[in-house]
């Protein structure tokens, strides 16, 4: 088992920045990808971006160069470093884990860009 637990989000103007983190505890060593997801109202949820225990990273094409993950190892904690946020940003955003078979999805924490 996997617990996450996030913190960071909140509510932001357009153009203004935040900072994300997920950490992991548990069955830790299992972990092999951590990366985030959001939600916005009436929509599906997509996927922000994707760290590997390697430290490689992937984002999805809308994403890039305005968000950056990143990842603590010795604190189990994974980073979302925001710019440049827009309204259409606004989302709950999910920290996610995958293991070997499965994954495991943090409580979500609301991000609102809005003036």
């Amino acid at each position: 088992q996997v617990q996450l637990v996030e913190s960071g989000g909140g509510l932001v103007q357009p153009g203004g920045s935040l900072r994300l983190s997920c950490t992991a505890s548990g069955n830790i060593a299992s972990i092999y990808s951590m990366g985030w997801s959001r939600q916005a109202p009436g929509k599906q949820r997509e996927l922000v971006a994707r760290i590997t225990s390697s430290g490689y990273t992937y984002y999805t094409d809308s994403m890039k160069g305005r968000f950056t993950i990143s990842r603590d190892n010795a604190k189990n904690t994974v980073f979302l470093q925001m710019n440049s946020l827009k309204p259409e940003d606004t989302a709950v955003y999910y920290c996610n884990a995958q293991v070997v078979g499965t994954g495991y999805w943090g409580q979500g924490t609301q991000v609102t860009v809005s003036s």
